[in-house]
């Protein structure tokens, strides 16, 4: 009886310990990401969108436009901008850990684009060339804002107001997020000339794009729906010849209302051409629909407890 209690015991103070140990490590991680997030936001900002005279979507374009027009600088003008959304964040969204990393994210990038515009030599400027600049500009902000959201953070600004916004008003974050940056590139088009705002639109769409292979990964996986009479050849052959595994769905015909069989089944984008041909050979008159999926979590993907 003693030895079972102190085998309990110990068990419980080793779940204690896990429980621990798990958020710790995941804060750590996260508040990594979010200053390697910030800080290659600013070098991005730092080696092609300022050298280039480009301006970018939400608050920091604002604070680009101001200080290319007052020569105030980047930084300064962003968190002063960002000190009410801040605000009203913590208001209407709340939470430590919102505060904590929205205000690391703002800093970090804001000081980190000020030291290097301000204290480090302009000519630093890798090219003269404005689409190479909005090009590789993009791809750098937007790597950093998606290490930003994978480390659970914000980069303040146009996210406060995105998600107030739509938990408040039911507004979409994406048509705020294009609402905000269309008035920065129209800003920048009044001020300046409609080239800039042209570049704007391209740098824009450009992290936006970097943000989704952040978050998701360069190897986007697939779907795939295979309504087939010979459901069991083709999942064993799915099986013995790609190891992924499939769910069987009990389905009717719509047109035929015959009782068939889909298989459901997800696989890398490198490997829907084998899919394909183990089909056709499986069963040659099988249906089979191919689709995007943005993540798949779980075996023989990435494990959830990572998460």
């Amino acid at each position: 009886m003693f030895v079972k209690e102190k085998t309990q015991k110990r068990r419980q103070r080793k779940r204690l310990l896990d429980v621990f140990k798990k958020p710790v490590w995941r804060d750590v991680k996260d508040y990594l990401l979010v200053i390697f997030g910030a800080l290659i936001q600013a070098l991005g900002t730092w080696l092609f969108i300022i050298p280039g005279g480009l301006v970018s979507g939400g608050v920091f374009g604002l604070a680009q436009i101001i200080y290319y027009k007052f020569n105030i600088p980047v930084g300064i003008v962003a968190i002063l901008f960002n000190i009410p959304l801040f605000f009203l964040g913590w208001k209407y969204l709340g939470g430590f850990r919102f505060a904590i990393r929205t205000v690391l994210s703002i800093v970090i990038s804001s000081v980190a684009i000020d030291l290097l515009v301000n204290f480090v030599s302009q000519d630093v400027a890798i090219t003269q060339e404005p689409l190479l600049n909005t090009l590789f500009g993009g791809v750098l902000v937007g790597v950093g804002l998606g290490m930003v959201y994978l480390g659970r953070g914000t980069s303040g600004g146009t996210d406060i107001i995105a998600r107030i916004l739509n938990k408040r008003m039911g507004m979409s974050v994406s048509t705020i997020y294009m609402v905000t940056d269309t008035i920065s590139v129209l800003l920048a088009g009044i001020f300046f000339d409609w080239e800039i705002a042209l570049y704007g639109l391209i740098l824009i769409y450009v992290s936006g794009v970097a943000v989704d292979m952040t978050l998701q990964g360069i190897d986007v996986v697939r779907q795939a729906m295979i309504v087939t009479d010979n459901y069991e050849a083709v999942a064993n052959a799915i099986v013995e010849e790609l190891d992924r595994s499939s769910t069987i769905i009990p389905a009717k015909g719509g047109y035929t209302k015959m009782e068939r069989n889909i298989l459901f089944c997800v696989v890398m984008r490198s490997e829907v051409a084998r899919l394909k041909e183990i089909v056709n050979k499986a069963d040659p008159n099988a249906f089979m629909v191919v689709g995007h999926a943005n993540e798949a979590l779980g075996h023989g993907f990435k494990p959830l407890q990572d998460l």
